[in-house]
């Protein structure tokens, strides 16, 4: 079992920036890839932001690309989702998960076996 305890959400306004940070525990070994998804009121969860922990290049969706930097510290098996220049359509319960990394499917939430309990944003205009 793999547990992630998430923090670092809250209010701001537009064009402000927030941390999101999600600390793993337990049999970290047993998953290859870390994700950052988002699901607003009355809308489907939503793939943000994905990396390895081996590294590599990191996968973003289009409507958080050039704004959200996804980053992992493997000595504190803690990873991170920087966001910046947000917008009140960035509003939503954010969600850190791990799980199964496979290249060219980084955004299909059933590879993630592990969540965390999720973080409020909340963007004003």
């Amino acid at each position: 079992q793999v547990q992630l305890v998430e923090s670092g959400g809250g209010l701001v306004q537009a064009g402000g920036s927030l941390r999101l940070s999600c600390a793993a525990s337990g049999r970290t070994f047993s998953v290859s890839g870390l994700g950052w998804f988002r699901q607003a009121p009355g809308k489907e969860r939503e793939f943000v932001a994905a990396i390895s922990w081996s590294g590599g290049r990191p996968y973003y969706a289009d409507s958080v690309k050039g704004r959200f930097t996804i980053s992992r510290d493997n000595a504190k098996n803690t990873f991170y989702l920087q966001m910046n220049s947000l917008k009140p359509e960035d509003t939503s319960i954010y969600y850190c998960a791990a799980g199964r990394y496979v290249i060219g499917a980084e955004g299909r939430p059933d590879l993630y076996s592990y969540w965390g309990q999720g973080t409020q944003v909340t963007v004003s205009s």
